[in-house]
C-alpha cells in the first residue's frame, strides 16, 4: 500500500515536473545582438613603401635629366577612401623661384606627373606631396634634386 503511494506521488510530481517546463509561446523571442559596426583603417601613406617615385634618386643624389621635361610616376601601395592630392612643386635652387607647380587630385594607384620648364645647367628640388582627402594629416613628402644636363 506504502509502494502504491510511492508511485502515485511520483507520478504527480513528475506529471507536474512537464506541465511546468511547457514551450509555450507566452514570452518574447530574445532580441538579437546587434553587429558592431564595420571599422575601415586608411592605408597610411607613410608607411614604408605607401607613395613611391619611380625616378627618386633618393635625398643625398640628384637625378638628371635629358632635355627640357621629366615624366615620373607617383605610386601609391593602397588608396585612402576618398582618394588623395597630389602638389608637385619645382624649385629652381639658384634663386628659389618656382619653375613648375601642379595640383591634382586622383584616386589612381599609379599617377604619371610631368614636369617642364627645367632648364639646362641649373639645379632644382622637386617637391611631391600626397595628401588622403579622408585625413588630412595622412601626408607623405618626397624631395630630391634634379638637374638638366
Amino acid at each position: 500500500m506504502k509502494a502504491i503511494m510511492r508511485y502515485k506521488i511520483l507520478i504527480l510530481g513528475v506529471s507536474l515536473g512537464f506541465l511546468g517546463c511547457s514551450k509555450g509561446g507566452d514570452s518574447p523571442a530574445p532580441t538579437p545582438t546587434p553587429k558592431p559596426p564595420v571599422v575601415v583603417v586608411e592605408p597610411s601613406l607613410t608607411a614604408a613603401n605607401g607613395v613611391v617615385i619611380d625616378i627618386d634618386p633618393g635625398a643625398t643624389n640628384i637625378y638628371t635629366v635629358i632635355g627640357t621635361s621629366q615624366k615620373f610616376d607617383v605610386k601609391l601601395a593602397a588608396m585612402p577612401a576618398n582618394g588623395v592630392t597630389i602638389d608637385t612643386k619645382l624649385i629652381k635652387i639658384l634663386d628659389n623661384s618656382t619653375a613648375f607647380s601642379n595640383n591634382i587630385s586622383s584616386t589612381n594607384l599609379t599617377n604619371s606627373i610631368t614636369v617642364t620648364g627645367i632648364l639646362p645647367g641649373a639645379l632644382y628640388n622637386l617637391m611631391v606631396v600626397v595628401t588622403s582627402k579622408s585625413t588630412s594629416s595622412n601626408t607623405k613628402t618626397i624631395e630630391f634634386k634634379m638637374a638638366s644636363k
